[in-house]
Formats: C-alpha cells, structure tokens, sequence
C-alpha cells in the first residue's frame, strides 16, 4: 500500500488579503477621482457672468425690503366681482393708505405668454382698481406701491381665477 500526498487546496494567506483591500479601495478611489474631475471640469461653480453686479442688485433689494418693512404697509389684492383687480394698502394700524401711484404686471406662472402690464387707479380712499380684461386660470399679479415722498413697497401674488 502506498501512501499518497494530498495537496492542501487553497489556503488564504495575509498578502491575499492585503492585495483584495488594495484593489478595492483602489478601484474606489480611481472612480471617485473620476468623477470629481468631471463635474470640477463641466461647472466652474459660477451661475452668472456678472456675479459682482448681481451681488450689488441684491444688496438693493435687501435695502427695499428693509425699507418696505419699516414701512409697515400691508398689501391685499384680489378681483371684485364684476373680475376686475382690487389693491388694499393698509398702515400698521389698519388704515387705508391712499393717494399712491399703483402699477402692476399680469403673468402666468409657467409661460411669459399673456404678460400684460396693468395701471390701477384710486376709486374710493385706499382702494385701486385696474381692468384687466377676461382673466382665468392662475396668474401672478406684481405691484410697485408709490406714495407721494417717493417710499416704495412691492408685493407679488397668486391669483386664481375661475
């Protein structure tokens, strides 16, 4: 009888354990630089060609707001019941501000089609009204408020009409 050698099968030894974490990580961090050089190279992380100009408008409209607030005007618009639009300014204790200069601009939210710029004019104190024409559907109204010292207020808002 003779004895026969049996040959180990595969043993798993440290360097074949280094080796697999090497390529892993590595595989990984390759697809990561990958991609980070891509999206460092398709956007430079600028969204104006006028940053600087951009900021100073800003800034303006930071200084309206804050002017607007100190103001102290609220702002309510609406339709009256013959359809055409209705703008209150009310002081900080309810009054009805009157004898401003009220512009607005109609547009639907979703397309530039339909913009049309509306004059409102004063019909009773504190009340403006404009005819818009048939309206329906959603719109987004945009007034400029002026009184006679020059003190601005803006407002946007949503009207939905049947």
């Amino acid at each position: 009888m003779s004895i026969s050698e049996t040959r180990p099968g595969f043993v798993l030894k440290g360097w074949h354990v280094l080796v697999a974490f090497l390529v892993f990580f590595g595989a990984d961090i390759a697809v990561n630089a990958a991609f980070m050089i891509s999206a460092y190279s398709t956007f430079p992380g600028e969204t104006s060609e006028t940053p600087y100009e951009d900021g100073l408008v800003y800034d303006q409209a930071l200084a309206q707001s804050r002017a607007q607030h100190d103001l102290g005007w609220r702002i309510l618009a609406g339709t009256t019941s013959d359809g055409r639009l209705q703008v209150q300014s009310l002081d900080r204790s309810g009054a009805r501000v009157s004898r401003l200069r009220v512009s607005g601009q109609l547009e639907r939210p979703a397309t530039e089609n339909g913009r049309k710029a509306v004059s409102f004019r004063e019909t009773e104190p504190g009340i403006y009204l404009a005819d818009a024409g048939l309206l329906h559907g959603a719109w987004d109204l945009s007034l400029t408020l002026i009184d006679d010292q020059g003190r601005k207020a803006l407002a946007e808002r949503r009207l939905v009409l049947p």
